[in-house]
């Protein structure tokens, strides 16, 4: 991906965060610092290393809830990435003409950015060896080149980030995540259907529910929920690392 060397509100933003005083307001203002007392209040083992040194280029998500935080950390880094690629295009305002499409894809860039480094900071604050490393992007060229091919790209990560926070939910047994993680989703099920509009007018949440079909809610109107393995499959081919979800809890 290219880098931009602009000034970005992204790069305003981890500036910032650099700052004690602008973390610590961050991690209040976001629960961070909640999430992260209640993790060292659970007794996490922090002595697992979360690179798998018998598996070269593998990235263990580990297990329980600290599992389910870097599985969500992992999802959070790779929509980041793409979008903070896509704003960074040189031909963005051209693929873009409108200043309201490049505002949305902006604001969700800046929305992702902060997810990131919402999880990064709250599992390194209670449990630092068992937090994930920064993971590779794998995007095809052909995925930021036309704005059809964006907004297809951007439909597909934020349709399986709604489906894999509304089936993580149930794995976590501490309220506290749970509550974040309902924020969280609330914000990502509002890009997915911003990006649906922006494709198709009125596409928001159309037709039965399933994945593949491009369709995200059912006959009762619930959304759909996915497995950790169901999301990493899918998610896979957009990493260059492979990811071990195999310890998350099923149940």
């Amino acid at each position: 991906m290219s880098k931009n060397t602009n000034p970005i509100p992204e790069q305003d933003f981890l500036q910032g965060l650099k700052n004690p005083l602008n973390r610590r307001s961050f991690l209040q203002y976001t629960g961070a610092g909640v999430a992260a007392s209640a993790l060292l209040l659970a007794g996490c083992d922090d002595d697992d290393d979360m690179t798998d040194t018998n598996m070269p280029g593998t990235v263990n998500l580990g297990s329980n809830d600290v599992g389910i935080l870097n599985y969500a950390y992992a999802l959070e880094q790779l929509e980041a990435a793409f979008y903070t690629a896509v704003v960074a295009l040189p031909n963005f305002s051209t693929l873009f003409t409108s200043a309201t499409e490049r505002q949305v894809l902006t604001d969700i860039r800046n929305h992702e950015v902060a997810h990131r480094e919402f999880f990064k900071a709250a599992i390194t604050a209670a449990a630092p060896s068992q937090i994930i490393p920064s993971l590779t992007p794998k995007l095809d060229p052909s995925a930021l080149a036309s704005r059809a091919s964006i907004l297809a790209t951007a439909k597909t990560f934020e349709d399986l980030g709604v489906a894999a926070y509304n089936g993580a939910g149930k794995l976590l047994t501490n309220p506290t995540f749970l509550s974040i993680a309902g924020k969280i989703v609330s914000v990502e099920a509002r890009h997915a259907a911003e990006i649906r509009d922006m494709i198709e007018n009125g596409t928001f949440a159309s037709g039965a529910a399933g994945i593949t079909s491009g369709n995200i809610v059912d006959a009762n109107g619930l959304d759909v929920a996915l497995t950790p393995a169901q999301v990493l499959a899918a998610a896979q081919p957009f990493i260059q690392e492979t990811i071990n979800g195999s310890n998350l809890p099923t149940t």
